[in-house]
């Protein structure tokens, strides 16, 4: 009981926040899942919003109607940037914020910001944030499910779908709110969480990002503003990642699948808190001198050594605040998350494993290590400008037959054929098509009693689906019509 009145300071917080809007022309620039809960609240206070998107009217549908329903004015099409009057710019995530007209706006007045830098402004509770290349959904929805089981009240969102903003009003000081953090939503955010994790860091979005180093640095803005009292949780892994260890202002801990490189100290005002390491099939942590075993390898339900580094950033993440019991017991009944390394179902004693999510090679790589056989492999999509020769050279020992389709489907050949123009390996068999239909149908002529078929794109949807989301659930449909 006595927490209550601090839950309604921050409550205040949030209303006070919103206040400071009345009065003022507020543009929305894209109408998407993050944007349309913040145009809610924006107009149940009598504040004057432009909503502004790419897409028509139409194209928009129902969203369009609601918001006009609301009283915003739509500017949609392909001038929609053009023209803007504001003293408050709310951008989406995968908007630059040196796109010519905000830095127009911006000159002439306006506050540029973000809906995510918005709930850092009024958020009421402890946070806890994962950005990464890879992995990082299902390490956010581990760490979720581990604080849920030691009796948290959890709030899960970000950019893995579920906007928060609006749930403020229910959150307690005492919750704690797991967030997924991508590269877009990083790029401008001053505040950092309590607690952040930081997967890896490999080529991705530089269709986006002017190039790596931009990406990189984006990705450093998830612990950048942490006080000493933060903690961030490093992949000790990966070479990226390793080197943001003397950037940390608080406690820095580690994930390593190598028990050899585990250091004693780093950083000019940091040191490494906890280590948490694998010693064969055991997972170990390392803290204050002591080391326990928390759970084997063999306990993770979940399938591939990626998953065992996600899992072992997720209990670097828990400490001090989930007991082993929750660690281990999640570990035992998680099955992961839609759309990734999913088994869709086995027919004729093959099985097809929709991993949509995989919209980067490195992403696809850890999938085809995770099988102990070779795979019929379906890759290919938009093209984010990344290169694909890291996957060429897994191909061959970990596919056996390639069927490419989509905008990177020449890219993806082109590398792997390399490989064979300068004898370093025999490559398999590869198959082209022009949908994702003939891709099924050429994937299940191609397999014979005990083979995988493993839809593992290494690109993006773009080029033909809206998102991964729907380009994995088209998968699962087509596989589950086979007869």
């Amino acid at each position: 009981m006595d927490l209550f009145p601090e839950w309604g300071v921050f409550f205040l917080l949030f209303e006070d926040y919103f206040k400071t809007h009345i009065g003022k022309k507020v543009t929305v620039c894209g109408i998407g899942v993050s944007n349309l809960p913040l145009v809610r609240i924006l107009r149940e206070r009598g504040v004057f919003v432009d909503a502004r998107d790419r897409k028509t009217a139409e194209e928009l549908g129902e969203s369009a109607r609601e918001l006009e329903g609301l009283g915003v004015r739509l500017i949609c099409g392909p001038d929609y940037l053009k023209g803007i009057d504001a003293d408050i710019i709310y951008r989406s995530p995968g908007m630059r914020p040196d796109l010519p007209e905000f830095i127009e706006a911006v000159k002439s007045g306006a506050k540029l910001t973000s809906e995510m830098e918005a709930f850092f402004e009024v958020c009421p509770c402890r946070t806890v944030g994962i950005t990464g290349s890879d992995g990082k959904t299902t390490t956010s929805t581990a760490i979720a499910k581990i604080l849920e089981k030691a009796g948290y009240r959890i709030w899960l969102g970000g950019n893995i779908g579920t906007p928060l903003l609006d749930r403020v009003p229910e959150m307690r000081p005492e919750d704690i709110a797991v967030l997924e953090l991508s590269s877009f939503q990083l790029m401008t955010l001053t505040k950092s969480p309590d607690i952040a994790v930081v997967t890896n860091v490999a080529p991705n979005h530089l269709d986006i990002h002017k190039d790596m180093e931009e990406y990189v640095e984006a990705k450093k803005n998830i612990f950048r503003y942490q006080s000493r009292s933060g903690v961030v949780v490093l992949n000790y892994d990966n070479d990226v990642t390793r080197g943001y260890v003397p950037y940390a202002n608080g406690t820095v801990r580690i994930f390593t699948k190598h028990p050899d490189t585990l250091p004693c100290t780093t950083g000019k005002d940091s040191s490494v808190g906890h280590a948490v390491y694998l010693n064969g099939d055991s997972v170990l942590l390392k803290s204050n001198g002591k080391t326990e075993e928390l759970l084997k390898v063999s306990d993770i339900l979940l399938i591939g050594m990626h998953n065992v580094e996600n899992y072992m950033a997720a209990i670097a993440a828990v400490c001090g605040l989930a007991p082993g019991e929750a660690v281990a017991e999640v570990a035992r009944t998680f099955t992961g998350v839609e759309h990734r390394t999913e088994l869709v179902r086995e027919l004729n004693r093959v099985r097809y494993y929709n991993d949509s999510i995989a919209s980067s090679p490195t992403r696809t790589i850890a999938g085809l290590l995770a099988f102990p056989q070779k795979v019929i492999l379906i890759a290919g999509g938009y093209d984010k400008h990344i290169p694909y020769e890291p996957l060429a050279e897994v191909i061959p020992d970990h596919v056996k037959t390639l069927i490419l389709m989509g905008a990177t489907k020449d890219k993806i050949r082109t590398a792997v054929e390399k490989l064979k123009e300068e004898g370093a390996a025999d490559i398999p068999p590869i198959f082209e098509a022009d949908s994702l239909e003939e891709a099924v149908a050429t994937a299940r002529a191609e397999a014979r009693e005990g083979d995988i078929v493993f839809f593992s794109p290494a690109s993006a949807s773009f080029d033909m689906f809206r998102n991964f989301e729907e380009r994995g659930n088209k998968f699962k449909a087509l596989v589950n019509d086979l007869t």
